[in-house]
């Protein structure tokens, strides 16, 4: 029996781990309702991907409008309804520290504070993390030709500013999955594990990484 009182999941993690298709099997398998990113939707994305420090921060803005209209949407048109999500709006500021001169990110942040976003934590996040390697096989092999131009050393930026974001999360209760030992994607035993033991959490931070198969 799965927790009543999670209505609001997110599942969070650096490019390439698999957010998007897990958050997609738990919304049909609860039948909640499916949050997800649209980033073929971002313009300046393949720019970006090709040539980083001229298109950062326009394709960082778009994101932030993009996210927080979702945000406002998903906070008012979903009132009541249970919702998986494949973001969250802090991720926005972690890409732009990471990718934004000084100058542009003093830039970015007055307009994020100028949106002033509705952060309220969901009831439970889930933080997927991979070894690097994987990672770097994964985004290799996904069929979005702009994801070809990601190299490896941007990726690593990623996941280190994941792990230290999520290691002082506090905001909600939190599930980390070592997508390393398991494969919630094709395992259908792994996933039901998974499933089984995000309905069990109340508070706190939690760790998922079990004997799986892969």
């Amino acid at each position: 029996m799965f927790n009543d009182n999670i209505c609001r999941i997110v599942v969070e993690g650096p490019i390439g781990v698999g957010k998007t298709t897990l958050a997609r099997k738990l919304a049909e398998r609860l039948d909640f309702r499916a949050d997800l990113e649209q980033p073929e939707n971002n313009p300046f994305l393949e720019k970006f991907y090709r040539a980083m420090d001229c298109h950062a921060l326009s394709t960082q803005l778009y994101f932030l409008f993009q996210r927080s209209e979702q945000l406002e949407q998903r906070n008012a048109g979903l009132a009541g309804q249970r919702v998986v999500a494949d973001y969250m709006l802090e991720k926005d500021r972690l890409f732009a520290e990471l990718t934004l001169t000084p100058e542009e990110f003093e830039l970015y942040d007055k307009v994020y504070r100028k949106l002033d976003p509705d952060l309220s934590p969901p009831d439970l996040v889930v933080y997927l993390q991979a070894p690097m390697h994987d990672l770097v096989d994964r985004v290799r092999h996904r069929r979005a030709d702009w994801d070809y131009h990601l190299e490896s050393d941007y990726l690593e930026k990623v996941d280190q500013a994941y792990a230290t974001f999520f290691h002082n999360y506090r905001a909600a209760p939190l599930l980390i999955v070592n997508t390393g030992s398991v494969n919630t994607v094709e395992n259908p035993q792994d996933f039901d594990m998974l499933l089984d033991y995000m309905g069990q959490i109340e508070t706190g931070r939690h760790y998922f990484n079990p004997l799986g198969s892969q």
